[in-house]
């Protein structure tokens, strides 16, 4: 895998970081889950979701790369019981925290940390949207020319991963910090973390 990293075109893995960190700064459901978490659970518990999210979208790639995202991608069933299951559960993480049940404490210490890596792990996988992109945008920067198109696939991947880690992650962790401050004074941040989960839930289910 090696000798096909170092066979890409430096342009090429350019022009794809360029477009993946235009893509990062696009509202959208992983930045608002990362946000949501940070919220509930402060700055680490941000970065953990975050970190969970970027798995997701691992297993997503390596997915793509094994060929079963298109088997997936063609049967309008899977899609249906995937993306129902993934609302589904943004909707239980929703009553969690309106009822300020599994609540993600910023002095829980490790375990809550896990839960939020769990729970962004869980919710990107449930999101077939997010194997439907990778297998839209990848294979536009791939040469089977140079290597094994699989390889390019996991290398531009694991690019992804590592770029949603940095911007994911500093917006759960911003949110964090301000969730902090504002938590001293008010109750309402839970409930906050409710409607962000379940409007990430409607926007799975009906989109």
């Amino acid at each position: 895998m090696l000798t096909t990293l170092f066979a890409m075109d430096p342009w090429t893995i350019a022009a794809f970081i360029g477009a993946s960190f235009l893509l990062y700064l696009t509202p959208g459901a992983d930045m608002m889950f990362t946000i949501a978490s940070g919220i509930a659970g402060g700055p680490r518990a941000g970065i953990a979701a975050a970190c969970g999210v970027a798995f997701g979208v691992l297993a997503h790639v390596s997915a793509a790369a094994a060929g079963l995202a298109v088997l997936v991608a063609t049967n309008p069933i899977a899609l249906d019981v995937i993306r129902y299951a993934g609302a589904a559960y943004l909707l239980f993480l929703a009553w969690q925290s309106w009822n300020g049940t599994g609540h993600l404490s910023t002095a829980s210490g490790h375990a809550n940390l896990w839960r939020a890596f769990r729970r962004g792990f869980l919710t990107n996988i449930l999101n077939p949207k997010v194997a439907l992109f990778i297998l839209a945008f990848l294979p536009q920067f791939i040469d089977p020319a140079i290597g094994p198109a699989w390889h390019q696939i996991i290398i531009l991947g694991a690019i992804l991963g590592v770029g949603g880690i940095l911007t994911d992650g500093t917006f759960g962790v911003l949110a964090g910090y301000m969730a902090d401050r504002v938590r001293k004074s008010t109750g309402i941040m839970n409930k906050i973390s409710a409607i962000i989960f379940g409007g990430l839930a409607a926007r799975i289910a009906l989109n």
